[in-house]
């Protein structure tokens, strides 16, 4: 191997003073000492701007807590049924009668919607006759108080307006009820008319209880003849061991 050949060591020192000067380096002290080992201090960061934090929904004020100041709700323009659009059939009779009469939803055979009008509302005049009853001495309220172009209670407002039905029954606190149809046995009792075997079935609700019969609706009656020998077994329970 051959010796290497001798540095020209000003040369290389000159080339790295060039390359100190390059990056930046202009002299060989400062006047106050540092610590090169030291971490270099964080910067301060600029304050993120604040998210707002989304509000939840409001919650729902309570139902009117006495029977005028909830029908004025019920059926004015607060009412859950006015997004539907149509004319609100509001509950007829005595608020006060000892018996209290659910229907689904108005009739329209005429203008304006009417609570069981029409077909419907002469074979429902015809079943309170058989009971020793009448429309003026019996309280009739809707389920829904609107009908819609599709003639059924709504499915997105079921829930909500069978809370107000429960409502509506203990302000009212009628001795005993009758629902008409599957939407309002579902809203007060849970079940479907066809399926509620028990015939005369307790209710409790806030402050007291009633008991119930559900039966299948006028309409459904004037369909399916045959299905009016149960009704009038219920009807039977409804106004037996009790002068209404």
């Amino acid at each position: 191997m051959g010796i290497e050949g001798a540095t020209d060591w000003r040369a290389e020192a000159a080339s790295a003073l060039s390359w100190w000067r390059d990056a930046g380096v202009d002299v060989l002290v400062e006047d106050e000492p540092r610590d090169w080992t030291a971490r270099p201090a964080a910067t301060a960061q600029p304050d993120a701007p604040s998210r707002p934090v989304p509000a939840g929904p409001e919650p729902e004020a309570p139902l009117p807590a006495t029977i005028e100041a909830f029908l004025d709700w019920r059926y004015g323009a607060s009412a859950p049924e006015a997004v539907i659009g149509e004319p609100i059939a509001p509950a007829e009779g005595d608020v006060a009668a000892p018996l209290m009469i659910v229907t689904d939803l108005p009739e329209f055979d005429g203008a304006p919607p009417a609570l069981l009008d029409g077909a419907a509302g002469k074979l429902f005049d015809r079943i309170l006759a058989a009971i020793g009853q009448s429309r003026d001495s019996i309280y009739l309220v809707p389920l829904c108080a609107s009908r819609p172009i599709t003639g059924q209670v709504p499915r997105d407002l079921e829930d909500k307006l069978g809370e107000i039905l429960r409502h509506h029954i203990a302000l009212a606190a009628p001795a005993r009820l009758l629902l008409l149809g599957q939407a309002t046995s579902r809203a007060v009792l849970g079940t479907d008319a066809a399926r509620n075997t028990e015939g005369l079935t307790p209710f409790n609700y806030s402050g007291g209880k009633c008991d119930v019969v559900a039966i299948r609706h006028p309409r459904f009656l004037l369909n399916k003849p045959a299905a009016k020998a149960d009704a009038w077994k219920d009807l039977q329970l409804l106004i037996g061991g009790q002068s209404l």
